[in-house]
């Protein structure tokens, strides 16, 4: 069986593929990681490979080790060992996060291109595969809890809001007023960038929506053609099985 690691700025995530199926998932925060618990998550599963990508270097070292202690494997890392096989037309290629190169690639295998990624985690990033399949470069802004963190942060009165579904579109306390402003604010911003991307590369462009905060985001599923929550760990898992 193969284990796939995603390692983000909020949380590691891990999935276990059997052939092209996820069969099993789990998250760890990455603040907090430190390897312990890994194993008895993982079970008694047999590992045949385990491949991984990051954009967090300071968690790389301590990752490798305990896979290689519980899986008895070394495991592959997206950028250094291998790199994801989609043409990067980054001005500066060196520059694009790991995740954002295997997400493009494996949004082009599945759903065809041209393609343009929301991903929606601590940031939110979308990226754009043409019909050539070259990774040309996209848009980051601020995620959703890093919204509602900057406003609790860097304001004297606001409060802390904890990210839940908006109950309606306009807030009746401040709490309410905060949470409909990020999340519906949010999904307004992406789909005015969604619009303008299509009218550059082609009303027809797949639009593909995937990360831990998409749900938030993806009401309104006018604007997304698919929803796939999975995508970081099904592109590793495409990756691998090219190698």
């Amino acid at each position: 069986m193969l284990l796939t690691i995603d390692i983000g700025n909020t949380k590691i995530s891990f999935g276990l593929f059997r052939g092209s199926r996820i069969i099993k998932k789990f998250d760890i925060a990455t603040e907090t990681y430190n390897g312990r618990g890994l194993k008895k998550l993982l079970g008694r599963v047999p590992i045949s490979g385990a491949i991984v990508c990051s954009v967090v270097p300071d968690k790389n070292r301590v990752i490798k080790k305990d896979l290689a202690m519980i899986t008895g494997k070394r495991p592959i890392f997206v950028g250094q060992d291998i790199v994801a096989p989609i043409k990067n037309n980054y001005r500066f290629p060196k520059q694009v996060g790991q995740d954002r190169l295997v997400t493009a690639y494996a949004a082009s295998e599945l759903y065809g291109c041209p393609v343009l990624v929301v991903d929606a985690g601590t940031a939110i990033t979308l990226d754009v595969v043409s019909g050539k399949k070259a990774y040309l470069g996209g848009m980051i802004v601020p995620g959703i809890k890093m919204s509602l963190d900057a406003l609790y942060k860097d304001t004297a009165l606001l409060p802390r809001v904890k990210l839940s579904k908006p109950d309606s579109l306009v807030g009746t306390d401040t709490k309410s007023s905060i949470l409909s402003g990020v999340v519906f604010g949010l999904s307004v911003l992406l789909e005015g960038m969604v619009n303008k991307l299509k009218a550059k590369f082609g009303a027809s462009t797949t639009v593909v929506g995937t990360g831990g905060s998409i749900h938030f985001l993806s009401r309104d599923r006018k604007v997304f053609t698919h929803i796939d929550p999975d995508l970081t760990l099904t592109g590793l898992s495409l990756i691998y099985r090219k190698i």
